[in-house]
């Protein structure tokens, strides 16, 4: 599965330093909250000595806080989702979220001090803004990344990672669909629960 590249992704804004995102920020608000998230990543979840436990539970924290992970999981799963049982739907949206806070907190541990900028922003119909930035690796051209962020109920939440003109949210659609062809949804849980227990003891 290709899950990891959007959580690879997620992992290079946050590990932003404050600097990149203030000297590129453009002042829109989709933008600043790209910011915020950044910073506050950096200050709370790449400290070496943090225990792993209290690690994961800041990530899911600012998971919660700023990614729209129940839209992000309905729409990954694809038609599915619509003739899943309210048990699967339930079991799902929870290993789905085990799942990203595992890996989050794994590569939070791993942080390796890449640089980030955000470029600008724009309007993507609807409530959602666009919000294009680059990674600057420290050997190799920078990745372009867009965060598709939407104005949902009075605050905004990434519903989109967009990394090289590619949607992450569509790759992992397109695996999630082969898992479910083949395994059913039962035999997706089952692979979910195994990765965020892989990832976990690592």
């Amino acid at each position: 599965m290709r899950f990891h590249l959007i959580l690879a992704a997620f992992a290079f804004i946050l590990f932003a330093s404050p600097a990149a995102f203030a000297a590129k920020t453009d002042g829109t608000p989709a933008a600043q909250f790209v910011q915020k998230m950044g910073d506050k990543a950096l200050t709370s979840l790449t400290a070496r000595e943090l225990e792993g436990n209290v690690r994961a539970q800041r990530v899911r924290s600012l998971l919660h806080d700023n990614f729209d992970v129940a839209t992000i999981g309905r729409f990954v799963m694809g038609p599915s989702w619509k003739t899943a049982t309210a048990a699967q739907k339930s079991q799902y949206i929870d290993l789905f979220e085990d799942m990203i806070v595992a890996t989050y907190t794994k590569r939070f541990a791993e942080y390796s001090g890449q640089s980030f900028k955000v470029t600008g922003s724009s309007a993507a119909g609807g409530s959602d803004s666009l919000v294009k930035s680059q990674i600057l690796q420290k050997d190799g051209p920078p990745v372009m990344v867009d965060w598709r962020v939407r104005n949902k109920d009075g605050g905004f939440k990434v519903v989109d990672v967009v990394v090289e003109s590619i949607s992450m949210t569509m790759t992992q659609r397109d695996d999630f669909a082969g898992v479910i062809s083949s395994k059913g949804v039962d035999g997706l849980l089952e692979v979910l629960r195994k990765r965020a227990g892989k990832i976990a003891k690592k």
